[in-house]
C-alpha cells in the first residue's frame, strides 16, 4: 500500500476507542501495520477498519499501569508485526473529577498511573525494538498546558509532566534520530472521557473558547499523529503540537 507510513509497524496504546481508535485507523490508512492495546473497550471495530485498509492488526489486552504487562504486550506486538517503528502513547483519562483537597493517595495514584506511568512504561519497553529513526508520539491534553477544569488538578499535572518527559527523552534519543513529540488536544467531542466526566454545559463552554467555534474530532488528533510519525517530520522533535481550535495559543 502506498502512503507515508508504508511498511512501518506501529503500536497505539488505548487504541480501541475514541482518539486512540482514530489514531490506529489513520496510521493503517497511511500504510502502517498496527498493534493496539485495550483494557475494557472491544477492539473489534477498530481491528476491522485496520484490516479494511489492507493492513495487519495486532490487538492486545493490557492494563498499562502494570509494567510487566506492558513489557509482555509490547514484545508480543513487535514479534507479531516483525518489529516496531512507531509508538503512540495514548492511554489516559480524567478518571474522575475531584477537588484536590479531597483527593486521597489511592485516587491520586490512579490518575498518575494511567496518564503518566503508562507512557513511561510503554516508551521504556518500546526502546528495545525501535530502530534508529523511529518515532514516539504521546497524547497529552490542553489541561496540561493551561491547568484544566474543575476537579482535574492531578490529571492536568500528569499531562504537564508528559511534556517534560517528551523533551527530556527527545534529547536522550536525538543521537539515534528517534523523534519524540506530544500532541495536546483541546476539547474533542464524542470521546468516552468527555461523555463520562464533562457535563453538556461545560462542553458547550469549551467550544465557545475556540476561535474556530467548533469542537475537535478524534480524526483531527489522529491527523496530527500521522504527521509526527511520518518521514516528513524527521526534523521535528521535543515539540508539543496543539490541536485545540485556537482555544489556547502556544
Amino acid at each position: 500500500m502506498d502512503g507515508p507510513l508504508a511498511g512501518r509497524r506501529a503500536l497505539v496504546t488505548g487504541g480501541a476507542a475514541g482518539i486512540g481508535g482514530a489514531i490506529a485507523v489513520a496510521l493503517a490508512r497511511a500504510g502502517a501495520d498496527v498493534g493496539l492495546t485495550y483494557l475494557t473497550h472491544d477492539p473489534a471495530k477498530v481491528v476491522a477498519q485496520i484490516e479494511e485498509a489492507g493492513r495487519r492488526a495486532a490487538p492486545r489486552q493490557l492494563d498499562a499501569r502494570r509494567s510487566w504487562e506492558v513489557d509482555e504486550a509490547v514484545a508480543g506486538v513487535a514479534d507479531e508485526l516483525g518489529g516496531l517503528d512507531v509508538l503512540v502513547n495514548n492511554v489516559g483519562g480524567l478518571v474522575q473529577r475531584r477537588a484536590f483537597a479531597a483527593t486521597d493517595d489511592a485516587a491520586l495514584h490512579r490518575v498518575l498511573d494511567v496518564n503518566l506511568a503508562s507512557a513511561l512504561y510503554t516508551s521504556r519497553s518500546a526502546l528495545r525494538f525501535l530502530p534508529d529513526g523511529g518515532r514516539i508520539v504521546s497524547v497529552g491534553a490542553q489541561a496540561g498546558r493551561g491547568g484544566g477544569g474543575t476537579g482535574s488538578v492531578v490529571y492536568a499535572t500528569a499531562k504537564a509532566a508528559l511534556e517534560g518527559f517528551t523533551r527530556a527523552l527527545a534529547r536522550e534519543l536525538g543521537p539515534r534520530a528517534i523523534t519524540v513529540n506530544l500532541v495536546a488536544p483541546g476539547f474533542v467531542a464524542g470521546t468516552p472521557m468527555h461523555a463520562e466526566h464533562t457535563p453538556d454545559a461545560a462542553q458547550r463552554a469549551a467550544v465557545a473558547t475556540t476561535v474556530l467555534g467548533a469542537p475537535g474530532t478524534p480524526e483531527d488528533v489522529a491527523a496530527a499523529v500521522v504527521y509526527l510519525a511520518s518521514p516528513g517530520a524527521r526534523y521535528v522533535t521535543g515539540t508539543v503540537l496543539d490541536v485545540n481550535g485556537g482555544a489556547r495559543f502556544s
